[in-house]
């Protein structure tokens, strides 16, 4: 998408935007943050595709680079830290158990605890602020915490 011009973006309902804040850009691939002077692509993305009432979209930021998609276990990456997100926790048929707000700095004490739920079988973490979506975190096996 990124050698598609900015008409071409307009028409699927994306944008490029150069960032000029440090971030204020989450990149959806990497899960760390675009830096001033980058160009990222703004687009929408089903984050929750299930057959439920909770099947969900929006807005998420990808960056313009070969970096490698963030799938680590037992790691938050540096783009959950410092914000204040939203965590929603759901079983296999897509219907949301619980949710809670918590800082980055301090999720892993969430996701043990929602995660201590039998019946969750995968969280979503959503930048509380804006509600852009984040990451996925599923169990691994002696684990509760996972990946994006």
């Amino acid at each position: 998408m990124f050698t598609m011009t900015d008409e071409h973006l307009r028409e699927l309902g994306a944008l490029r935007v150069r960032i000029d804040s440090p971030r204020s850009a989450p990149d959806r691939i990497t899960l760390d943050d675009a830096a001033p002077g980058e160009t990222v692509l703004l687009l929408n993305h089903v984050h929750l595709e299930v057959d439920s009432p909770y099947r969900g979209t929006h807005a998420i930021y990808v960056r313009e680079n070969d970096g490698e998609r963030f799938d680590r276990v037992n790691e938050v990456p540096s783009a959950l830290r410092g914000r204040m997100l939203s965590v929603r926790a759901f079983d296999a048929a897509g219907m949301m158990l619980d949710a809670d707000l918590v800082e980055g700095d301090r999720i892993e004490a969430l996701i043990e605890r929602l995660f201590a739920h039998p019946s969750v079988i995968y969280l979503q973490v959503h930048f509380a602020k804006r509600g852009c979506y984040a990451a996925r975190v599923e169990r691994a096996a002696g684990s509760s915490m996972t990946r994006s």
